[in-house]
């Protein structure tokens, strides 16, 4: 991309922008290194879901297929499952145009008019004993989601058999499942989230400061701590579960964290809003609108993407092409995102 900068200036994030046809189907029965799972479920709105966009969901086809995928890491299996995808229009990338964007875009052949598609993958992980969620998708407050309750239930799973909850920062587009209907959705799950941004989303002072895209964060966000009395806020990295531990990547929001699955010699790292669509890894400046503190985000990437190429980490990104399953590497002086090998292995 070029590296011109020029900052955008502050989005207007109506539901308009985010509307689109839900296409799930097309990405199902995918195989991934050494277990796979395709279901066949039929996507639709969450039990209760009352904030999904009526004219969105008017217009979006019922989908055939509930996309899964499986790997096995040592003793875990991990399930990527998506609650579905929102187009972020193309000025929401600062750092570049809205042409420089859609350039990339073209290039890359997932040009769309409305934008870059962001698919919400979320990622159950499962030891034996332990059911753990990362993240639970935006439950239609954005663009065409609200797929997730059925694409745990392609696997066999309600809500309520979810043990714990991690998620990697307070925005929207995490934590809407959590609380859709305005009912705790995962009784019985603990949550874990990163001190910093319980602290933040839910001060009142911060939330009456907020521009108005922000405040469906803080709504959700207050409505977590109220309706979770299991609700952990953790600090810094640490062990969760065993072989389960938390990765402090901070700048997007105050408590962005990853997660980190490790056993036998093999690990993944779930990295959420540290990977977006078209502009990374190839850039590290380009941005996000909702980043709260660009320069930040920048400098983790800047130190995350080089390492991640340097020890050819396996990687999960919430917003990549499903399963979102991939790793950073350096081309010819250039850093680009190497989809998994979507093959069987002996």
């Amino acid at each position: 991309m070029p590296s011109h900068q020029t900052d955008p200036a502050m989005p207007d994030l109506s539901r308009r922008a985010f509307a689109s046809g839900l296409s799930l189907g097309i990405l199902g029965g995918g195989v991934l290194p050494l277990v796979t799972s395709a279901g066949s479920a039929t996507a639709a709105p969450a039990a209760g879901q009352t904030s999904a966009p009526a004219a969105a969901a008017a217009a979006a086809p019922a989908a055939s297929v509930t996309p899964l995928a499986q790997i096995r890491i040592g003793r875990f299996t991990v399930t990527a499952v998506t609650d579905g995808y929102a187009d972020m229009p193309y000025t929401f990338f600062p750092g570049r145009t809205a042409a420089q964007v859609e350039q990339a875009a073209v290039a890359q052949f997932v040009a769309r008019p409305s934008g870059v598609r962001f698919v919400f993958n979320q990622y159950l992980i499962e030891d034996g004993t332990r059911r753990i969620l990362l993240d639970t998708g935006p439950a239609g407050s954005i663009g065409q989601t609200g797929a997730l309750p059925q694409a745990l239930g392609a696997i066999g799973l309600r809500r309520d058999q979810i043990d714990a909850v991690i998620v990697t920062h307070m925005h929207e587009d995490h934590l809407g499942g959590l609380v859709v209907g305005g009912q705790n959705n995962y009784p019985n799950a603990e949550l874990f989230i990163d001190r910093r941004d319980v602290t933040h989303w839910t001060d009142p002072a911060k939330r009456a400061g907020a521009p108005e895209y922000l405040q469906n964060s803080f709504r959700m966000s207050a409505a977590v701590a109220k309706l979770y009395p299991r609700l952990q806020a953790i600090d810094g990295e640490r062990e969760v579960a065993p072989g389960i531990s938390i990765v402090d990547l901070t700048g997007h929001t105050p408590g962005h964290i990853g997660v980190r699955i490790a056993d036998a010699g093999q690990s993944l790292i779930m990295v959420s809003d540290m990977l977006f669509p078209v502009v990374h890894p190839q850039a590290t400046d380009v941005g996000f609108v909702f980043e709260q503190d660009r320069a930040a985000a920048q400098s983790m990437r800047d130190r995350f993407f080089s390492r991640a190429a340097s020890e050819g980490a396996l990687i999960a990104a919430t917003h990549m092409p499903f399963p979102g399953l991939g790793r950073i590497v350096a081309d010819r002086g250039q850093m680009r995102w190497q989809v998994t090998d979507w093959a069987w292995q002996s």
